[in-house]
């Protein structure tokens, strides 16, 4: 019974697995439109179906064991003579041999009682040599008959016997089969959810340095907003990245530049030994954008030196843990204390190289965000896009702006950043100043 009600489970798990939503492809963008996605899968929806479809592999597996461990008792108790259906053919066997010898006696009395006819001597011998003819015919009737019926019978117990080995492999094979199905369906659906997990880059997604100069004079400090806005057609939850550094300048030695954000209720360093997230953003509709605000200090003892930022946006949606926006670099300079620019231009957004264009690890559960900033309140300055007044070097905003309040995730930055690892961002921010040199090389060439 046990046995019979895994398979009923197993069974029922490979027929009605919902492959559909394995195999629906989870590969567009965020900013994909609705209508190409409205039948799409959630993230939520395919990590729930690729867990239920382990589950279900795992009880098939479970039930396959059982049904392999069943039917090997089966078959060896169906070989034992002790076993009813076993000795009920041995017993029909045996009663079909003892029919088939009697039948064998039957038919020599009947030649025999044919010759003692045909010997006869006279009317009486032949009269009496005839009724035992007759006789022995009746008798080999009767024992023709009676083999028939130990034959059906002898085959009728054979066929029982078979039928329960049958029996017993077809249940087997119907737990394999449900094996099958379900490792199918399993593989289906972690493809599916890896495919989901693969990070897209999405255009859409913009971070710009809004009244980041171009030239900054040590000893003074400088006040200027990353403007992190929507363009795709998706609601994201956001986490701006941001990192600035001074060429040359190595991990853990102390930085000509100091560099802080705001939450709306304080400042928080950034550690400018590689890229991190700060101000992270619950939830962003499409269209809109975020403020966020930084402020840079140089030391006043710094050097003439060439220096860059980096801000990005990485985000994720409902049917992505990992949407990647593009990279903007900002080359500047530091110049000396007590120089006079002159009037300074903003810093000009480049592309990134290849190897800049690199995302921090996520923190682990239960840690404290990059920026030091558990739990506080995220307050940044969210406003219609606008449109950069030629010339002024300035952004432009509508009267109206708005307020918008959460609180910082916990592991300080998105869950689809966890493929993404520091080394390369490390290598990026501390490299070779060659190396540096010729990315903004290729910047200014472009």
């Amino acid at each position: 019974m046990r046995l019979r009600r895994s398979l009923a489970v197993a069974v029922a798990v490979a027929v009605t697995t919902p492959v559909a939503l394995f195999t629906a492809a989870p590969a567009l963008a965020a900013g994909a439109p609705a209508a190409q996605t409205q039948n799409q899968p959630t993230y939520a929806e395919l990590k729930k179906a690729a867990a239920d479809a382990q589950k279900a592999y795992e009880k098939a597996l479970a039930a396959k064991e059982e049904g392999q461990e069943k039917v090997k008792a089966t078959l060896e108790a169906l070989d034992s003579d002790t076993h009813p259906l076993k000795a009920a053919t041995i017993t029909a066997d045996k009663a079909a041999e003892e029919a088939a010898a009697a039948e064998t006696a039957a038919e020599k009395a009947v030649r025999d009682a044919e010759a003692v006819v045909e010997a006869a001597q006279g009317e009486t011998e032949k009269a009496e040599a005839e009724k035992a003819l007759e006789t022995a015919e009746a008798d080999l009737a009767k024992a023709v008959e009676a083999k028939e019926k130990a034959d059906a019978a002898a085959e009728a117990a054979r066929t029982a016997l078979d039928d329960a080995r049958v029996a017993a492999v077809r249940e087997y094979s119907v737990l394999k089969k449900a094996l099958d199905d379900a490792l199918a369906a399993k593989e289906a659906a972690e493809e599916a959810l890896g495919t989901a997990e693969e990070c897209v880059r999405e255009t859409g997604l913009t971070s710009l340095a809004v009244g980041l100069p171009a030239e900054v004079v040590a000893g003074t400090t400088v006040d200027f907003t990353l403007r992190v806005t929507n363009g795709t057609e998706r609601t994201l939850t956001v986490d701006p990245l941001a990192f600035v550094h001074v060429d040359g300048e190595r991990g853990g030695e102390k930085s000509r530049l100091a560099v802080e954000w705001s939450n709306g209720s304080g400042w928080h360093a950034l550690n400018g030994d590689e890229p991190e997230h700060i101000a992270h953003i619950d939830t962003m509709a499409p269209g809109e954008r975020s403020d966020v605000k930084l402020r840079m200090t140089v030391a006043p003892d710094a050097a003439s030196a060439d220096a860059f930022a980096l801000f990005a946006a990485d985000a994720s949606s409902a049917y992505r843990p990992c949407v990647l926006g593009p990279m903007k670099r900002y080359d500047f300079e530091l110049l000396p204390a007590g120089s006079d620019p002159g009037p300074v231009d903003d810093a000009d957004p480049g592309q990134t190289g290849k190897d800049d264009d690199q995302r921090p690890a996520t923190a682990g559960p239960g840690t404290t965000p990059q920026g030091g900033a558990a739990g506080q309140p995220v307050t940044t300055a969210r406003t219609t896009p606008t449109t950069r007044t030629a010339g002024t070097g300035t952004y432009g905003t509508t009267a109206a702006t708005a307020t918008t309040g959460g609180t910082l995730a916990q592991t300080g930055t998105s869950p689809a950043l966890a493929p993404l690892g520091a080394a390369s961002a490390v290598a990026v921010a501390l490299g070779a100043g060659a190396v540096l040199a010729a990315r903004r090389r290729m910047t200014a060439d472009r």
